[in-house]
């Protein structure tokens, strides 16, 4: 088990290459089950979860080979297996996006309910409902077992806009018989880059970015080589990261396209960037002043899904909050339990009134000092990360794990920027 080490108060400086999106890198390496011919991805980002994503296909008897930094070539021509191993499964979230290619390409697939982020209730009866529209059969005694004989085309009105549940409606839709018609479908860059990833091997999927896709049903997927897009989580952190510390930082690769919510809320806070090609540019010296409503009225930063404000990001919102002039209310309207992080905040001298499960007020600016914090899920942790290189004093953060799973090789990007952090081992 491992620590992060922070000595806190000092501005961070310097030049960073953004990393792949995750949670594109998640469903593309899910969907190489979909082709008999290999399938080259770059851009694959070296955290816990592409790697548990990357063993259960090994699991499943798929040639799993790193070709270079960031790059695998994965030829899924002979499976071996259709169940996931119950404790990868448990590991992460994504693990349920195996069930859309497996029941494509199979008619079956067996796993034990997915794992991830303590962040509230994820529940998976939208995968469920959009599976058995397309014609599986599902059984949920204690484990999921997936089963189908044909899939067909069907209209899928997803009852609520959740990305995986888009993602696997989608890929198990690009084999099945006839048209399919998803409504309702979460659009967000990881699903467009999914949906180009899948027409690069010969899908037929229309209307990507938008939330009505149109999928012609093909009787076979050929291999590819895709490039996974930026991470734009992990620049909006970045952001966060320099605002907080007074710092500045050019942050290169960017696709400035999937940041204009992003500039919204942050400018709501009295923070700008300047763009330049693919490079985007944190001055220091940002006005950090909340933006009041007309008539001087308390904003509110409030996700939604895309092209709204990404939930990933409301934890990153509330710490850079604690370090601007004015008060403003943020609204987590996804997960219930992912403002509970806010008590270590406080505890380090943030000035935050938790309203319910969803709300919060914060007032700032506030002086943080050190704490010993610990890390509930990816964001909250990265939150946690940069209260503590906000803070006066020493801070130790533990669960590091959690944060590892979506920041790749954190402590020595940080480290080349600047920072005061070490991760330490706990014995």
């Amino acid at each position: 088990m491992y620590e992060y080490h922070i000595e806190g108060g000092f501005p961070i400086k310097g030049c960073i290459q953004v990393s792949g999106n995750k949670n594109a890198a998640l469903p593309c390496i899910a969907a190489t089950l979909l082709s008999q011919e290999p399938v080259i991805l770059r851009n694959i980002p070296d955290i816990e979860d592409t790697n548990v994503m990357l063993s259960i296909l090994r699991s499943l008897g798929v040639g799993v080979e790193k070709i270079e930094d960031h790059v695998w070539k994965i030829d899924a021509a002979h499976l071996t297996s259709t169940s996931i191993p119950a404790q990868m499964s448990r590991k992460i979230r994504a693990s349920i996006l195996f069930a859309g290619p497996l029941i494509a390409r199979t008619g079956k697939a067996t796993m034990q309910p997915p794992g991830g982020d303590v962040i509230g209730r994820r529940r998976v009866d939208t995968h469920f409902l959009a599976l058995q529209d397309l014609g599986a059969r599902i059984t949920t005694n204690g484990k999921f077992e997936f089963s189908a004989n044909k899939l067909v085309g069907a209209d899928i009105f997803l009852d609520e806009t959740s990305v995986t549940a888009t993602e696997n409606a989608i890929m198990a839709a690009v084999l099945a018989e006839g048209h399919t018609e998803i409504t309702n479908a979460a659009s967000e860059p990881h699903v467009q880059d999914l949906c180009l990833m899948l027409n690069a091997m010969g899908a037929k999927i229309t209307g990507v970015g938008s939330n009505i896709l149109h999928i012609e049903g093909v009787k076979k997927l050929s291999g590819t080589d895709f490039t996974i897009g930026p991470d734009f989580m992990e620049v909006g952190s970045f952001i966060g990261l320099a605002a907080c510390t007074r710092g500045s930082i050019e942050i290169k690769g960017i696709r400035p396209k999937d940041l204009r919510p992003l500039r919204i809320s942050f400018g709501k806070l009295g923070i700008r960037w300047n763009i330049e090609g693919d490079s985007l540019f944190v001055s220091a010296g940002q006005e950090m002043k909340v933006n009041t409503d007309i008539g001087g009225m308390i904003p509110k930063i409030d996700d939604a899904p895309w092209p709204g404000f990404p939930p990933d990001l409301t934890s990153i919102m509330v710490v850079i909050a604690t370090q601007v002039e004015g008060t403003v209310l943020i609204f987590e309207k996804m997960f219930e339990s992912r403002m509970f992080f806010v008590d270590k905040l406080i505890s380090m001298g943030a000035r935050i009134t938790l309203c319910d499960p969803h709300r919060a007020v914060v007032s700032g600016p506030s002086a943080l000092h050190g704490e010993h914090l610990v890390s509930p899920d990816v964001r909250a942790g990265m939150a946690m990360v940069i209260a503590a290189m906000a803070a006066h004093g020493k801070s130790r953060i533990s669960n590091v794990y959690q944060i590892e799973r979506g920041y790749e090789h954190l402590v020595e990007r940080l480290q080349s920027l600047g920072a005061h952090i070490e991760r330490v081992e706990i014995k």
